[in-house]
């Protein structure tokens, strides 16, 4: 028996339980797919009595979606603390400039970007060639140099 033979057997119940943990029909979609990729990697399933198998199916799905939480609670984190107005700070764009030229040109860049052009860290990266981690990681440290800059002036 292959992977698409106990896929047909099991596929009402992994849907249904896939439906019941996600947000929305799509990322259900997703769990299932990602649980029905990783049983076509894992050889010893098909030996499993068939409440092991929907066991197993079951938990990789859950483990899935946890993971991906998990995921987006640590990006929204750091969006969160990347929130930063610096329009606010400076009420003109004379201001904003001078402001963004106690930067490194390459960091102001990055400011601009995510704040003007509104873009996130992860088109950033791929702009650049650079991991969205460390695009964020660029981007706190601009952000701590210009409060600094700003508490300066004040």
């Amino acid at each position: 028996m292959g992977v698409s033979d106990l896929y047909e057997r099991l596929k009402d119940d992994l849907h249904r339980f896939a439906r019941s943990i996600a947000r929305h029909e799509q990322e259900a979609n997703d769990l299932v797919q990602d649980a029905v990729l990783k049983a076509l990697r894992e050889e010893q399933l098909h030996t499993l009595p068939d409440y092991k198998q929907r066991a197993w199916f079951f938990r990789v799905m859950k483990n899935k979606m946890i993971d991906e939480r998990r995921k987006e609670k640590r990006l929204t984190e750091w969006e969160d603390d990347l929130d930063f107005s610096i329009q606010g700070a400076a009420h003109s764009h004379l201001e904003i400039t001078e402001l963004l030229s106690h930067l490194p040109q390459e960091t102001s860049d990055l400011i601009f970007k995510r704040y003007w052009l509104g873009l996130t860290s992860q088109e950033i990266g791929s702009q650049l060639g650079l991991p969205a981690a460390t695009v964020r990681y660029k981007l706190h440290l601009a952000i701590k140099k210009l409060r600094t800059v700003l508490e300066e002036e004040k």
